[in-house]
């Protein structure tokens, strides 16, 4: 977890709280007491613990809180069903990935593209496992429905079954094209979903992984463009 440091040593909390507090007081990020405040007085509450200084919105003082105010101030980050959705939905859309990646060693013949494989793979597999833990301490709430049936191929960039039977049976060049057709595509699906996912979604979890998948997939988009 990325933290910067201030002046006379305080240090912020995470820049992913700030799209929480609002355009107005983006400044007001909380800033943790290490060692002095604002006007040099009191860095501590009676029983030692460092206090927690909120700067104010422009033209207002900083206040100074106790860890328990901050704790209040804190943004309610709980998942809502854009969150469950998203991350329910990427973890089919990356194993799909996962599979299609698994055929290059075999089946390519660029070498750019085993590489490329080897990437996705090396990504998208402990993203999986961090959705899956992610489901794990956020389970979605019981509808009464007797769980969740979710149509999987109509996510977007999914590739059909008869594509992914058609990029099973292709060997050399013809893998190769095939392979960067249906990945792009594939990519482009996840960019969307993860789009949705930072426009709808209430978790901060949520939001970093998102943010990673449209920063790592759309740098793989440009690559293969470019090696098609």
């Amino acid at each position: 977890m990325d933290m910067a440091t201030a002046p006379c040593g305080r240090k912020a909390l995470p820049a992913r709280l700030r799209r929480f507090i609002g355009a107005a007081a983006i400044a007001g990020l909380l800033l943790a007491l290490t060692g002095c405040d604002a006007d040099g007085g009191k860095d501590r509450a009676e029983d030692g613990r460092p206090l927690v200084i909120a700067p104010g919105k422009p033209g207002e003082a900083a206040r100074t809180l106790t860890p328990e105010q901050a704790a209040k101030e804190k943004p309610d980050d709980s998942p809502n069903a854009a969150d469950h959705a998203y991350v329910r939905g990427m973890i089919e859309h990356h194993k799909q990935a996962l599979t299609m990646s698994s055929l290059a060693p075999q089946r390519a013949s660029a070498d750019g593209v085993k590489r490329l494989a080897e990437r996705i793979t090396a990504a998208q597999q402990p993203e999986i496992g961090a959705m899956e833990k992610w489901l794990a301490l956020h389970p979605a709430p019981s509808t009464g429905s007797g769980g969740h049936a979710h149509d999987h191929s109509a996510m977007p960039g999914m590739a059909t079954e008869q594509q992914l039977k058609e990029l099973a049976e292709a060997t050399g060049a013809d893998f190769d094209r095939l392979f960067l057709k249906l990945m792009t595509a594939h990519h482009e699906g996840a960019l969307k979903m993860a789009s949705e996912a930072l426009a709808g979604g209430n978790n901060v979890a949520v939001e970093e992984m998102a943010t990673e998948v449209v920063a790592t997939q759309s740098a793989e988009i440009h690559r293969m463009r470019a090696m098609g």
